[in-house]
């Protein structure tokens, strides 16, 4: 019969204060490290599937090993599998920078460990979130309905995806609502429902429309041109809804976007929530990536006619130091949200319930789970530690950095830049060689220097296809990203462009 080791019976405390103030310096060193010498890593991890399924135990330790070992473990086996989204040579998707204070903010949130559901649970919890949504509201010059000294209100969620869910909830529950109840059930009004989008439109907001039960016949993705730099014209929107209008339809939810993964395009909100006004629509607006920039006052005209919009999100986690996950939603009238969305059992009433209702904030009724991280908590380190004169000059050296980047594509006849710079991504291209050069066969040259760019290891880019065209995103936004990193990824092009178009010359 096969022997088990015998468990130790000293007491074990996992929140002993002596090992918990010896053991984070040990991960801290270790994260210094890292940061350190990130660069030494491929951006792009270079692993196999199932590398780790195959070199880790079957099952747990049955005895406690030291913090020693496990880093160790870290360092030779986690770290290969990581793709380094915080290396200086990061330039794909968006951003998810972050920084010190962010650091800082998770130890206390995590240490802190609240589950905020209603006030009474944690009231520094929800009342820090109300304190920095309004502090952000008016470093975005929000218009005040959407604030809490209005009928609105801001929340932390985990991601727009979750957004879209909770406001895309609302918009059906609220429209449900406005509808006799005799005249929805004989009419089946909720598969009438339709949400409108670009192609442009981040695919989450369609995911999300699934989850709430939109019928995917009924999600109509209006297409954008080149010509018009990839926003949404309002006139073709106009057009679907009419048509949809007149086919007994029922037009419910916009989804508008500052600053589009693509391209970064965006939207002319003002009369595009006209469109939705004059339809009875929810208008969202998403500037998940570009919203961070609009807390500088020579980016802030993006957000001009926000004011006609039902709600309004971005997210701090991708390009305000400020990490994963951390987004924030604005409702221009908070009992949309709480309508759909409220519980009340008697278990999480708050004391003095008749006198606190009218007077406290529960965020468990505007979001989708019961309970929620303390996330305002980093926000708030960040927002503090850096201030608005930080955030601001951190936001602008990116921008800096792409028109660096983007200038040196213009003086170079060979590229293309496909779309202008709207923020700190430059979409650019190997220019068609000639005038007989076919789109398949440009798009082919431009995924070639893509992977053999990505191949090095060095810097890892994004692709996006917008119009048949095949563009390289160079997204700059890392947060130990200088000038000598555009610089290098620069003459890296240069150099695989070259080996690439005098392979080309070679062919033909």
């Amino acid at each position: 019969m096969a022997s088990f080791p015998v468990a130790t019976t000293e007491f074990f405390n996992p929140l002993g204060h002596e090992e918990f103030r010896k053991q984070p310096h040990l991960v801290v060193d270790f994260l210094a490290d890292y940061y350190k010498n990130i660069e030494k890593y491929p951006v792009c991890s270079q692993v196999k599937p199932g590398f780790l399924t195959e070199t880790m135990l079957d099952s747990p330790p049955f005895q406690p090993q030291p913090l020693e070992a496990i880093l160790q473990d870290v360092q030779n086996h986690i770290i290969p599998g990581i793709t380094h989204w915080q290396s200086p040579g990061f330039f794909a998707y968006f951003q998810s920078n972050g920084s010190t204070a962010n650091f800082l903010g998770e130890m206390l949130l995590t240490g802190f460990n609240t589950v905020g559901f209603n006030w009474l649970a944690s009231p520094a919890a929800t009342e820090l979130e109300i304190v920095v949504m309004e502090w952000l509201l008016k470093l975005l010059q929000l218009p005040k309905s959407f604030s809490f000294s209005s009928e609105g209100g801001g929340v932390i969620h985990g991601s727009t995806c979750e957004s879209f869910v909770c406001t895309l909830v609302s918009a059906r529950q609220k429209k449900l609502n406005q509808i006799d109840s005799s005249k929805r059930d004989s009419t089946n009004l909720g598969s009438n429902l339709v949400v409108y989008c670009s192609d442009q439109t981040h695919f989450s907001f369609q995911k999300a429309s699934q989850i709430v039960g939109i019928n995917p016949n009924n999600v109509r993705v209006v297409q954008t041109t080149k010509s018009m730099n990839f926003q949404l014209c309002p006139n073709a929107l106009l057009k679907v809804i009419k048509a949809d209008v007149r086919a007994g339809l029922v037009p419910l939810y916009l989804c508008l976007t500052v600053g589009t993964t693509p391209t970064t395009a965006v939207d002319p909100l003002g009369i595009l929530c006209e469109v939705a006004k004059q339809f009875d629509m929810w208008a969202h607006v998403d500037a998940a990536y570009a919203g961070s920039a609009c807390i500088c006052p020579e980016f802030r005209h993006f957000l001009d006619g926000v004011e006609g919009a039902t709600s309004f999100s971005f997210n701090p986690h991708k390009w305000l130091l400020t990490s994963l996950d951390c987004c924030c939603l604005w409702v221009k009238d908070r009992s949309d949200l709480t309508k759909a969305l409220a519980t009340d059992p008697e278990l999480l009433k708050n004391y003095n319930e008749n006198e606190c209702s009218k007077q406290v904030v529960d965020y468990k009724d505007w979001q989708i789970a019961l309970s929620r991280r303390f996330r305002s908590m980093k926000l708030w380190m960040v927002m503090k530690s850096y201030g608005v004169s930080g955030l601001r000059e951190f936001i602008r050296r990116h921008v800096k950095m792409a028109q660096h980047f983007e200038a040196l594509l213009f003086r170079d006849k060979r590229f293309e830049v496909v779309v202008p710079r709207n923020f700190a991504t430059v979409c650019f291209r190997i220019a068609p060689l000639s005038e007989s050069s076919t789109e398949e066969d440009v798009n082919r040259l431009n995924k070639k220097l893509l992977e053999s760019l990505n191949g090095t290891g060095d810097v890892y880019m994004t692709h996006a296809v917008v119009e048949n065209i095949f563009v390289i995103r160079v997204a700059i936004g890392a947060t130990l990203t200088e000038e000598k990193h555009v610089n290098m990824l620069w003459d890296m092009v240069q150099k695989h462009a070259n080996a690439l178009l005098g392979s080309q010359e070679l062919e033909s």
